[in-house]
């Protein structure tokens, strides 16, 4: 089995260098290369081609956010896993809509980096355990309900793979739809869950448990 090759980006070369170190220890996974800056990783990764790309939200030069959504853009089966101090839902969000698949605490990160490179790998979304749990603090059982069984089958497909990150035309051809029919979907999904942008959605997904945490 081809290793899963890993791309670091921190400006802390003891948080690059100690993530590295772990995951070398693993034979199925493969380092192949580090940045101390947004916009170095961004050149590297484009270069490279990793399979999973782990980003310090706060970098020099260009932030975490905005290299995921370069790299997102130039490379969209690349899986993107955020690392950051802060653990408030508004993080995860702006994480996940950049086109993150994973978010790790900082303090946790050395325990959760192997299952959270290998579930992105795979194409699952992983959350730090406590970000998870804290998300999963806001939510009302009530609400949640009523929200779900508002939205049908098929649009709950689309929600998540929209979540997940995925275009219009990539859904298309894993639910047998038009790009077209796919867009009416999230324009559909934005109007029932009166929201108006894809933060929106992300946010009601995360909360409501329609995509995967771990």
């Amino acid at each position: 089995m081809t290793p899963i090759s890993v791309f670091i980006a921190d400006d802390h070369a003891i948080v690059r260098d100690g993530l590295a170190a772990l995951l070398r220890t693993h034979p199925d996974i493969e380092v192949v290369g580090t940045a101390s800056s947004g916009s170095d990783a961004v050149e590297q990764v484009k270069r490279l081609r990793p399979r999973v790309v782990i980003l310090d939200i706060s970098m020099p030069e260009l932030d975490g956010i905005e290299a995921a959504r370069q790299i997102r853009r130039a490379l969209e089966d690349t899986g993107i896993v955020m690392l950051s101090m802060h653990s408030g839902t508004q993080y995860v969000v702006q994480a996940l809509e950049a086109g993150a698949r994973g978010y790790l605490l900082k303090e946790s990160a050395s325990a959760e980096i192997i299952a959270a490179v290998r579930a992105v790998d795979s194409g699952q979304r992983y959350l730090s355990r406590k970000v998870a749990a804290i998300v999963a603090q806001g939510i009302s059982e009530r609400k949640a309900v009523s929200a779900i069984d508002r939205l049908s089958r098929r649009e709950r497909e689309v929600l998540r793979l929209v979540v997940d990150g995925y275009t219009s035309a990539r859904i298309g051809e894993l639910l047998h739809l038009s790009p077209k029919t796919v867009d009416s979907y999230r324009s559909r999904l934005m109007q029932k869950l009166q929201v108006n942008q894809l933060a929106g959605l992300i946010k009601f997904a995360i909360q409501h448990g329609v995509t995967t945490l771990e």
